[in-house]
């Protein structure tokens, strides 16, 4: 990889037609091996809960097992959706992988629920948890290091273990300004969900962060941005294997919500309305050749003044996914 863009990766563990749940978990494990071995950065994992399209339920589980099948990459959540949570236990989850894998663990964390309202309070049956989202933060960032609680807290004294000699980075993530805020306040590194968005707002919050940003765990602002990204060996099939992403994203704006499908199985008459969201889509989707979606990674890099793009991908076929890694690490090989 070059020093002047970092590529890093973002995993779901989609489900896929046809296809156990389960295997997606193990397919995940595959690709972060297969991902460390190309030179990635970091291998990111995502949280969400009751949603058929995607099973990663549980990133800091997941997380153990990696840690565990590699040496080198950093790994991370992307995020814990810390309202649902006690931040002294997620501390402890966080130290515990540390110790696992010393200096190489990213806790990424979100406010967004990562599910339907259902599914949420049953997480934490409290509706307003969100509303302690900048305190969770500062409480887990303090167990996390170790630094002791200001007096009169509840938890002054009491320590997040085991201790080491490296602790997790913690990474503040978020697809508006409110994240980015926080972040900048906080003096944390920020990712922006650009992929969530299609890179609406994503300029305006970086520049938020940017303006805003106070020294405090970093002494300089640290951002990146995860983008949904597809590279195959020729244009057309890139475009071929996107189908299945497509249906899923005109499925899920109908709320309709399910499993992957192949790609000759994926298209289906779209009305007027859907051909119109489809159009956009395409217009926006980073869809191509090894150096056609590199390119635009670039660009968008350049664009937005970033130094790392954490790369999310969807395929029906494993294999296609790891091949459209391999294609953008070879782009960004050094030489």
């Amino acid at each position: 990889m070059t020093q002047s863009l970092r590529l890093s990766v973002l995993d779901q563990s989609v489900a896929r037609m046809g296809i156990p749940q389960d295997q997606a978990i193990r397919d995940t494990l595959a690709l972060a091996q297969h991902c460390e071995a190309l030179g990635y950065a970091r291998f990111w994992l995502s949280e969400h809960h009751s949603l058929p399209t995607i099973v990663g339920t549980a990133p800091e589980v997941l997380m153990a097992a990696i840690a565990a099948r590699t040496s080198r990459i950093r790994i991370g959540s992307a995020g814990v959706m810390l309202p649902h949570y006690s931040p002294f236990k997620v501390a402890e989850q966080f130290r515990v992988l540390d110790a696992l894998a010393p200096g190489r663990i990213d806790l990424g964390v979100g406010r967004a629920p990562g599910s339907d309202h259902r599914t949420a309070l049953l997480l934490n049956p409290d509706p307003r948890a969100s509303q302690h989202f900048p305190q969770q933060v500062q409480e887990l960032q303090a167990w996390v290091t170790g630094a002791e609680m200001p007096e009169g807290h509840p938890g002054r004294g009491i320590q997040a273990l085991p201790m080491g000699a490296t602790a997790p980075q913690i990474w503040m993530l978020g697809s508006s300004d409110y994240g980015a805020q926080l972040a900048a306040h906080l003096g944390l590194p920020y990712a922006f969900a650009y992929f969530i968005t299609d890179g609406e707002g994503c300029a305006q919050a970086l520049e938020l962060y940017r303006h805003m940003f106070r020294p405090g765990v970093l002494d300089q602002p640290q951002a990146a941005v995860c983008v949904w990204a597809l590279a195959a060996d020729t244009e057309d099939e890139a475009w071929h294997l996107f189908a299945s992403r497509e249906r899923t994203r005109i499925d899920r704006n109908s709320g309709r919500f399910g499993p992957l499908l192949p790609p000759d199985q994926a298209v289906r008459d779209y009305s007027d309305a859907e051909q119109a969201q489809r159009g956009e889509l395409r217009r926006k989707a980073m869809v191509g050749s090894g150096a056609q979606v590199a390119a635009r990674l670039r660009a968008l890099a350049e664009e937005l003044q970033v130094e790392e793009v954490a790369v999310i991908t969807w395929t029906w076929d494993p294999r296609a996914q790891r091949r459209s890694y391999e294609l953008l690490a070879r782009e960004f090989a050094p030489g």
